[in-house]
Formats: structure tokens, C-alpha cells, sequence
């Protein structure tokens, strides 16, 4: 692939702050787009790309910011307000701005990276807005429009697969209702690193509507299981009848340490299969180099960072970067931070030990510290 300059609209997120890196080791030029470039100075790329002012809510800043950084060959567009009020109109206006602006800047394509979209006549706020996100980047003799949609991403620090990790370390009993059954066909954070590089070259890959998938299927419930048996923890799981995603949205915000309106609009659309549809991408792109990463990799690889390090200098890309939202990486990671920002010097050593603690054990312990000192998430993260 010819070398690309390129701009990542949600750089700073979880799938655009790897994506910059993949970016810049494939050899292309990286314009790192953000609300404030300033707070880019905490990622390890930052030196290594060309910072830009960019609201995307706002006409005047996309097009002031297409203006000031020159001509852009590909828009990567990865901005989403899922967990903040009225999210989805905003979304859809932010995705008509970034279009019209990038128009007007001659940029060749817009890479959006959305999710499934099942066919359902009432579906779940997030999963619709998707579908209007991509029609809303496709304007009449603007850039061609590849949208790539994805189900669940398996990495430390993508938001599903920490409310996956908080649900199977804290609750002895996993409670598995109608909907836990649904079919799912989930990715690791790498494969879908690998494809939107991929989605870049249009000689490759013509402009379209694309799923992306790991090689295997499952459902929440069979995810849950396998997490556990993974991080060797013993789960029982029981089913249980009438409570729909409703009732699990509310008690996954009140329960677990993440944001809680975000986390309600990603329980919503467990209530639909999230299965790839027969339009792929592996159709157009080959495997990356050892093939696709199935699901218990992807899980055992997310587990096996034993602490964040600068996103630009992951071991694995499925590791947790320091970048990543202070609430991810598991309850006992929390203690340990916090145990060593209080600790003495002669008392740190033995801060590891906390790793020995039983899930259930430090998630009640964390849960009592964060409401003690007022951690506790609030808002959505990227």
C-alpha cells in the first residue's frame, strides 16, 4: 500500500489511539484530530504525529481544521457520543459536519468504524444510530465511504470486554438470561486494528458496507464462561427469567465501576444477535500473518499485560495502555494503584501482592474506596 496521509477523528479513544500507531508503523502520515490537542501529549505518539483542533459538533472547527492541515488522503472517523444524552442525534450531525467539511477538503475516503446493524423493526438506540452515523457520512460527491461494523472488541480497555471482566470477577453466580444466549461473533482489538489499515487502500477494498469478525461465534453467556476459565476463577452459571436488558442496564450502571449511562446503551443491544452479516471484508482483505485471533487468544491475551504501559509501546495491542480510561483493567489493578499511590517506599514491593486478592473480594473493596474518595465514573469515555 502507497503511503497515505491520513487523520484519525477520535484519536485519543480506545480503537483510534492504537489505530494511530498501526497507522504510523505501516509507514503513513498521521494527523491526530482532537476536541483539545493538548491532552494528545499523553499518548507516546504524540511527537510522531501532526496534532489538529477538531469538533466535529461544530461546522466552523471541522472546516477550519481541514483547512490547516493540508490535504488528507483518508478520514478516519471513530467519534461517537454513546452514553452522553441524546447521543444519537448529536452523532448523526457530528458525521454530517465531518462529511461536508472533508468534501470541501478533497478527501478521497472516510473509513467509519460502526457496528452490526441486525434487521429488527425496534432496535436499541446505539445500533440504529450506527446505521444513521454511516448514511450520514455518505454525501452526494463527497469521499467514498467504507463502514466497517463490528460486534463485541476483545481487548483490556475497550468498554465491552471490561464490563465483561467486571461482571465474571465480581459475581460468584453469573446469572444468565434469555437474551445471554444470543449469538454473538465478537473480534480482538488486533484483527480490527488490521482491517481498518486494510479499509484504507481503495484499490483493495471498494467503498461499501462491511462486517468484521474474529473466526468463531458465541454469546454473552458463553463469553462470560470462557473469561472465567480463563483468569481461573470458578463461575456458576444460572438461569434466570424476566430480566430483560432494561433491568440489566440499570444494575450494571449501580454495579459495576463503569460509566453507567454507557454502560445502559451497550446492555440495550444484547437483546439482538450481533452476527456478522455475508458481506466481510476477509471477502476483499486477507487474514493478518497467523490468522485471525479466536476468542480465547484474544480473552488470554487481554489478561496477560501485568500493567499499562504507553499506548505506542504495547507488547500487544490487547494490552492495557495508560491511556486507557483510569476505571478499566480490573479491580485488582485499582488496588494496586491505589495502594501505591498512598504506600510508602519500603511498603511497595509487596503492593503485588494484591493481585492474590479473590475477584468478588477486591471489587467490594475497590467499590468502597472509589465512593470513599469519589472515583466513581460518571460520564461515557471514548
Amino acid at each position: 500500500m502507497k503511503r497515505m496521509r491520513t487523520l484519525v477523528t477520535g484519536a485519543s479513544g480506545y480503537v483510534g489511539s492504537r489505530l494511530v500507531g498501526e497507522l504510523l508503523g505501516a509507514g503513513h502520515e498521521v494527523v491526530a484530530a482532537s476536541r483539545d490537542p493538548q491532552k494528545l501529549t499523553a499518548f507516546g505518539w504524540f511527537s510522531d504525529v501532526t496534532p489538529i483542533a477538531l469538533d466535529a459538533h461544530d461546522a466552523e472547527s471541522a472546516a477550519r481544521a481541514f483547512a490547516d492541515t493540508g490535504p488528507i488522503d483518508v478520514v478516519y472517523y471513530l467519534v461517537h457520543g454513546i452514553g452522553q444524552p441524546d447521543f444519537r442525534q448529536a452523532d448523526n450531525r457530528a458525521a454530517a459536519i465531518t462529511a461536508a467539511a472533508a468534501k470541501a477538503a478533497g478527501v478521497r475516503r472516510i473509513v467509519y468504524l460502526g457496528g452490526f446493524v441486525p434487521e429488527h423493526d425496534e432496535l436499541s438506540e446505539h445500533l440504529a444510530s450506527r446505521a444513521e452515523v454511516a448514511e450520514a457520512l455518505s454525501v452526494e460527491g463527497g469521499p467514498d465511504v467504507v463502514w466497517l461494523g463490528a460486534a463485541m472488541i476483545i481487548g483490556a480497555g475497550s468498554t465491552s470486554f471490561e464490563m465483561l471482566r467486571y461482571v465474571s470477577d465480581r459475581f460468584l453466580v453469573l446469572p444468565m438470561p434469555e437474551w445471554s444466549a444470543n449469538p454473538m461473533d465478537p473480534i480482538s482489538i488486533r484483527d480490527v486494528l488490521y482491517y481498518l489499515v486494510a479499509a484504507a487502500d481503495g484499490d483493495v477494498v471498494p467503498a461499501g458496507a462491511y462486517d468484521i469478525a474474529g473466526p468463531e461465534t458465541t454469546s454473552y453467556g458463553d463469553l462470560l464462561a470462557s473469561y472465567a476459565r480463563i483468569a481461573g476463577a470458578w463461575r456458576a452459571r444460572v438461569r434466570v427469567r424476566g430480566v430483560n436488558t432494561g433491568l440489566a442496564s440499570f444494575l450494571t450502571g449501580a454495579l459495576l465501576p463503569v460509566p453507567g449511562n454507557l454502560a445502559s446503551d451497550l446492555v440495550d443491544s444484547l437483546d439482538f444477535p450481533m452476527m456478522a452479516s455475508q458481506d466481510r471484508l476477509c471477502g476483499k482483505v486477507a487474514n493478518p500473518p497467523g490468522g485471525l485471533v479466536g476468542i480465547d487468544d484474544a480473552i488470554t491475551r487481554s489478561l496477560s499485560g501485568d500493567r499499562a504501559m504507553p499506548v505506542n509501546g504495547l507488547a500487544d495491542p490487547h494490552h492495557l495502555a495508560d491511556t486507557d480510561p483510569d476505571w478499566a483493567g480490573g479491580d485488582r489493578l485499582r488496588l494496586q494503584r491505589l495502594a501505591a499511590a498512598v504506600a510508602p517506599s519500603f511498603v511497595r514491593p509487596a503492593i503485588g501482592l494484591l493481585g492474590a486478592v479473590p475477584g468478588p473480594v477486591a471489587g467490594a473493596v475497590r467499590t468502597g474506596l472509589d465512593h470513599l474518595i469519589g472515583l466513581i465514573p460518571k460520564g461515557a469515555t471514548a
